[in-house]
């Protein structure tokens, strides 16, 4: 299956959030979606050494790394760290918002900057042999989307972009927390899709305010190449990714149930956990697993009071389901 395939759905990175546990736990969910780093600064790798923020498992496949940078020279070097290391595909963050982004020149603040942002791209293109994509906003302040967002495509598929995120809001760099910003500003779903429709030969996929899978055939089905979905593959994973491979991607084998996703895990937090791991770093991941289902307070309240006490291990996840399984009876 062609990475591009597989980008028909695709987790967004998100930080703090998407860490290997995440995204491990998620790989149970689904085979097939496509799956993202946290942002990691190309400076933290390159000038800082910090070659563990690239550490994942074999089983996230296929996993791509997220950079956030704006200096050339460096982004191409983290870029050929990340294919070093076994990567799928590297992308470029041009959607975040945070203060600490902006002060690095990293992230949404890059939208006033197509010209800087195509340059890396090549450079990043040019020294290593994985696609590398971008994630970017609609635009920034005052800019008017319906024009800087063609502008800013049409520079980085020059570069040799192929595939790019939109997430269809406008970040404000002043006024607005990065919280606010993944909500306040309206969504501009027409735009993404009139984007499509002006650059046919990109992959296109959309992100923003996307909580189920009828809402992801939705935007397929309009002609968009891919879509991605942050916050509720996070709280929810469960509607979004469960039956993800049959109804995304045409998968025949039938959808693991909720109880079987948990059992998959433990051999996976026994290995965590005989390495010097906490239950609580894997577990705060999976709290949403039972999100509208019978039990679901008990099976958070289990694991959220017990997973930092000394000596949690896969017991106390399957006292959790327990739990679960005593409140559907």
């Amino acid at each position: 299956m062609h990475l591009d395939d597989h980008a028909k759905l695709s987790v967004a990175p998100m930080m703090d959030w998407t860490d290997r546990h995440c995204r491990t736990f998620h790989r149970q969910l689904s085979r097939r979606a496509l799956l993202y780093t946290e942002m990691v600064t190309a400076p933290a790798l390159v000038r800082g050494g910090a070659t563990h923020l690239l550490d994942f498992g074999a089983q996230e496949h296929p996993v791509a790394l997220q950079l956030g940078g704006s200096e050339p020279d460096e982004l191409a070097r983290a870029a050929r760290m990340g294919a070093d290391h076994g990567y799928d595909e590297i992308n470029l963050n041009v959607g975040c918002p945070s203060d600490r982004v902006q002060s690095g020149r990293f992230g949404a603040v890059l939208m006033r900057e197509p010209e800087l942002v195509a340059e890396c791209c090549a450079a990043m293109i040019a020294a290593q042999p994985l696609p590398v994509t971008v994630k970017c906003r609609i635009g920034v302040d005052d800019q008017r989307p319906a024009e800087v967002l063609p502008d800013f495509l049409s520079k980085i598929r020059a570069a040799g972009v192929r595939r790019v995120t939109i997430h269809a809001r406008m970040a404000w760099l002043q006024g607005l927390s990065p919280k606010e910003n993944r909500d306040v500003p309206p969504l501009d779903y027409d735009l993404v899709h009139r984007m499509k429709a002006a650059f046919p030969d990109l992959h296109v996929s959309i992100n923003g305010g996307i909580t189920d899978l009828d809402q992801v055939e939705t935007h397929l089905a309009r002609g968009l190449n891919g879509v991605m979905v942050g916050r509720a593959a996070y709280h929810d994973p469960a509607t979004v990714l469960l039956e993800a491979d049959q109804r995304i991607f045409g998968g025949t084998a039938p959808a693991p149930t909720r109880e079987e996703v948990v059992h998959a895990m433990l051999p996976y937090i026994d290995r965590h956990i005989a390495t010097g791991g906490k239950l609580g770093q894997v577990t705060r991941h999976m709290l949403g697993l039972f999100t509208g289902q019978p039990g679901a307070r008990r099976w958070r309240r289990v694991l959220s009071e017990g997973a930092s006490r000394p000596g949690a291990d896969r017991h106390l996840v399957l006292e959790a389901l327990g739990e679960v399984t005593r409140a559907a009876a």
